[in-house]
């Protein structure tokens, strides 16, 4: 079977591997579409600690189930429409004791400590096939960074009467925007793109504020009313944007964290005493979140076209990296189409 695998630094490259055989428990599916993460991007980069190369990449599919292994229970049909759930959890550390299995100790996601499957057919659990029938492969492919905004939002137990900033409004900042709305919160995005901006209000932000051009701190306290933000949810991963949420978070708020600083971050951590501050990481996603994705999905209401840049072939593959790389903050989802 074909696959695209990173061999080296800036290298990518079409590989033929062999097929995959299902077994016991287990379920075959045929990919249908990939997506590229940001961590796919730095692993291109070579600045992706976690990642042995070479790797085969990819962790946001669509798919289709091919064959069904012996033992699979009830529910699961040939032809369907699935998207994959990409983590692993040990079972046995404090993560996976306290039910909270995303945040394992442990964990293996697909393309990153282990290979993905940005290639023809793969081989999963059936206990990580997620059924998403009525929403088409290529839109499933979207599903995965989606949950992982909407996992920020459950973490920061957003409710309808709050001010929730989002700082970040790509893939995962947009899933934070859409579940933050639907919770009836509202929603102030902020972002250095004006096109993304406009995409946010789209999908339920109330207010955009432009860093780049606008003054962030007298925005957030004139839609406030000088309270600050009830919520920050940072989906940037910057050390500017960690700064950010603390400052401009209120009193008693929460600050939710999603994105990796690449470098140290010097805080006034008097802030986080003064204010009262709970500050929350937020790792991956749970299979709620998943669902809630995909109930979203099937309403009609998701922008997917807009969410997608560019499909391309695994031939391809290279060269729509390096755009990326050329062009990052204009990039939503490049999918890879097998």
């Amino acid at each position: 079977m074909k696959a695209v695998q990173i061999v080296n630094p800036s290298e990518m490259k079409v590989v033929e591997l062999e097929k995959p055989t299902v077994g016991a428990g287990e379920v075959l599916v045929r990919i249908k579409y990939v997506g590229f993460c940001g961590s796919d991007l730095n692993t291109f980069l070579g600045k992706n600690p976690m990642v042995k190369l070479p790797v085969i990449p990819g962790h946001e599919v669509g798919a289709v189930i091919e064959e069904i292994g012996s033992g699979v229970p009830a529910g699961f049909e040939k032809g369907m429409n699935v998207t994959l759930n990409p983590y692993t959890n040990c079972g046995k550390c404090a993560s996976c004791r306290n039910g909270r299995v995303n945040a394992c100790e442990h964990n293996e996601t697909l393309g990153v400590q282990r290979n993905g499957v940005m290639c023809e057919y793969a081989v999963l659990p059936w206990t990580k096939i997620i059924p998403a029938d009525n929403i088409s492969s290529r839109d499933c492919a979207l599903i995965e960074p989606m949950s992982v905004g909407f996992h920020a939002v459950s973490r920061a137990q957003v409710i309808d009467n709050e001010f929730v900033m989002v700082i970040g409004c790509g893939m995962i900042g947009i899933g934070a925007i859409v579940r933050a709305a639907l919770r009836g919160a509202t929603v102030i995005a902020v972002d250095l793109d004006d096109e993304k901006l406009e995409l946010a209000k789209k999908v339920g932000a109330s207010y955009v504020v432009n860093s780049k051009t606008e003054n962030v701190h007298e925005r957030i306290q004139e839609i406030t009313e000088g309270f600050g933000a009830d919520v920050v949810i940072e989906a940037v991963g910057s050390p500017v944007t960690y700064v950010m949420a603390v400052d401009e978070v209120g009193f008693t708020g929460r600050v939710v964290c999603i994105g990796y600083a690449k470098s140290e971050v010097a805080f006034q951590t008097k802030l986080f005493v003064q204010k009262e501050l709970d500050i929350r990481g937020s790792r991956n996603a749970l299979p709620a979140d998943f669902r809630a994705v995909i109930n979203y999905m099937k309403e009609g209401n998701c922008p997917v076209e807009e969410l997608i840049s560019k499909i391309a072939k695994p031939e391809g593959a290279l060269e729509a990296m390096q755009e990326w790389t050329a062009n990052p903050g204009k990039v939503f989802r490049i999918l890879v189409e097998f």
